[in-house]
C-alpha cells in the first residue's frame, strides 16, 4: 500500500526548481501555477536567495508547486487516485495532498494556498512571535514545559519532536529551562503558526476557502487535525466514498490556528497497513520522521528529477492496483 506525503514550510531551498525546469513541459506548468499564485514561481525557485523564499507568502505556494510538479512528473499522465492509496501533507503540505486526492486541480491548490500564505504573513506581522523545535525528552514533560513557558505545541511531529510557538519571551524561557534530555532549537520562521496568534489569518481565509472550487476526495486523505481519514469524519455534509470536500475546506481553514498532529497521521499510516511512503519534492523531512516512526515501511524522498525513476519503481511495487486508469489527467490538472 502506497502513501504519498507532502512536505511543509521550511523544506524549501534556493534553486530547488531549477532541475525540474529541464523536463519538457514543466516551464509551462509552472507558468500556469504562477498565475494562480500571483507570484513569480520560476524566479523564486531558481534565483531567489534563502531569505527571500523564507517569506511565508513565497514559501508556501513555492513548496506546494514543487510537490505537484514532482507528482505529475512521476505519474507521467496517470491519475493520482489510480496509484496512490493514501495521502497526507504536513501543514501547508496538506494543500498539495488535497490535490493528490483530487480535491483541487493543481492550479486551484496553489491559488488557495497563496491566499492562505498572504493572510498568514499579514497575521505574523501584527506581533513578534516565533517557533522552536524541542527534540528529545519525554512527551508529557515536553508538553508541560511548553505550557509552563506560556507557549503552544504548534507541531507534534513524533514522540521526540515537538515544535513550540509563541512570544519571544516564552521561547527564551523554554530555552533557558528545557525539558530533561531535550534540546531547544530556534526555527527561522516568521511567526507562531498553528496557534491562536494566527486568528486574523483564519478570519480572512475562511470566506475565501468556503467558496473555493473543490471536489470530494478520490482516495484516502488524512487530516492534520487528528490523523483521521476524511472518510471517517462524522459530519452532516454528504460526501463520496473518501469524504466530503466541504469537510476538507473546513479543516484546512481551522488548521491555521490548530496544532499539526503529524504523529497521529503516522499512526494512521501504520493502522492502514501502508508499506511504502513516497515524499514529494522538496522531500526529506517527512521520510526522516517515517524511518523512525514506521518500522518496516520503505521510504523514498523525491529531491530532484534524478529520483523519478526510483519513485516510479516504488509506485509500481507498492501501489494497490485499480481497475481504471486515466492517462490524460496531467493537462487537466494544470489548467
Amino acid at each position: 500500500m502506497l502513501a504519498v506525503v507532502c512536505p511543509g514550510q521550511g523544506s524549501q531551498s534556493p534553486g530547488m526548481l531549477a532541475p525540474w525546469l529541464e523536463i519538457p513541459g514543466v516551464a509551462d506548468d509552472l507558468d500556469r501555477l504562477a498565475r494562480a499564485a500571483e507570484i513569480d514561481l520560476v524566479a523564486h525557485g531558481t534565483t531567489s536567495d534563502a531569505d527571500t523564499i523564507r517569506d511565508t507568502a513565497v514559501a508556501q505556494p513555492l513548496i506546494v508547486s514543487a510537490s505537484l510538479v514532482a507528482l505529475r512528473a512521476i505519474l507521467d499522465g496517470r491519475r493520482a487516485a489510480d496509484v496512490v492509496d493514501v495521502t497526507a501533507g504536513h501543514s501547508v503540505g496538506e494543500f498539495a495532498a488535497a490535490a493528490v486526492a483530487g480535491v483541487f486541480d493543481d492550479a486551484g491548490a496553489v491559488g488557495l494556498v497563496a491566499a492562505r500564505a498572504r493572510f498568514m504573513a499579514d497575521a505574523a506581522g501584527l506581533e513578534t512571535t516565533g517557533m522552536s523545535a524541542v527534540v528529545g525528552g519525554t512527551p508529557h514533560e515536553v508538553l508541560a514545559a511548553i505550557d509552563a513557558a506560556g507557549l503552544f505545541p504548534a507541531n507534534v511531529n513524533s514522540a521526540g519532536q515537538v515544535v513550540a510557538a509563541g512570544s519571544p519571551e516564552g521561547l527564551a524561557r523554554l530555552a533557558a529551562d528545557p525539558p530533561a534530555k531535550a534540546r531547544v532549537i530556534p526555527l527561522q520562521v516568521a511567526g507562531a503558526f498553528h496557534t491562536p496568534f494566527m486568528q486574523p489569518a483564519l478570519d480572512a481565509f475562511a470566506p475565501v476557502a468556503r467558496d473555493w472550487p473543490a471536489q470530494d476526495p478520490q482516495t484516502t486523505f488524512l487530516s492534520n487535525a487528528d490523523g483521521a481519514s476524511y472518510a471517517s469524519i462524522d459530519t452532516q455534509d454528504a460526501g463520496g466514498e473518501h469524504g466530503s470536500s466541504t469537510d476538507v475546506l473546513r479543516r484546512l481553514t481551522d488548521q491555521i490556528v490548530a496544532p499539526v498532529r503529524w504523529d497521529l497521521c503516522q499512526d494512521m499510516l501504520l493502522t492502514l497497513g501502508v508499506t511504502a511512503v513516497l515524499e514529494l519534492a522538496p522531500g526529506g523531512v517527512l521520510t526522516g520522521l517515517a524511518r523512525r516512526a514506521l518500522p518496516g515501511v520503505e521510504t523514498l524522498a523525491v529531491k530532484s528529477p534524478q529520483d523519478i525513476d526510483a519513485a516510479r519503481d516504488l509506485v509500481a511495487r507498492h501501489s494497490t492496483p485499480t481497475t481504471a486508469e486515466s492517462p490524460d489527467l496531467l493537462e487537466e490538472d494544470l489548467t
